[in-house]
């Protein structure tokens, strides 16, 4: 892998439909300190697509550095748009996915799969 050729991907499928999520707000923070001392730096936002994929990696082009992050994905936001939002409430508001960069030349690909009632996420490729 080249230097500096780190990147954070991700795609969200709402599992409920058997489609991907589109139009799924997500925002990525730097986690930095711990504790009391923790503070949340926003470094990318973005919006799925059709696909439910986002148009280009949250972090790339050598910006990606070791350390704590976190995603965050607007569930309520995507479901409220659903035509079904008041017969099927969602208990998710946000859903937040820590994880750690331990290579910044390495692919990092946090998918969510996402319902209602519940929720998961891997590393995918």
């Amino acid at each position: 892998m080249q230097p500096n050729a780190g990147r954070i991907t991700t795609h969200v499928l709402d599992t409920s439909k058997g489609a991907p999520a589109a139009g799924m707000q997500i925002e990525l923070y730097f986690i930095k300190g711990s504790g009391k001392e923790e503070s949340n730096i926003q470094v990318a936002a973005s919006w799925t697509n059709s696909e439910g994929r986002l148009d280009s990696p949250l972090l790339h082009d050598g910006k990606l550095t070791e350390g704590e992050y976190e995603l965050r994905f607007h569930v309520d936001r995507y479901y409220a748009q659903s035509v079904h939002a008041e017969q099927n409430p969602v208990l998710w508001t946000v859903v937040p996915i820590r994880f750690a960069v331990l290579d910044a030349r390495s692919h990092y690909h946090i998918p969510l799969l996402i319902a209602p009632g519940g929720y998961s996420t891997y590393r995918g490729s």
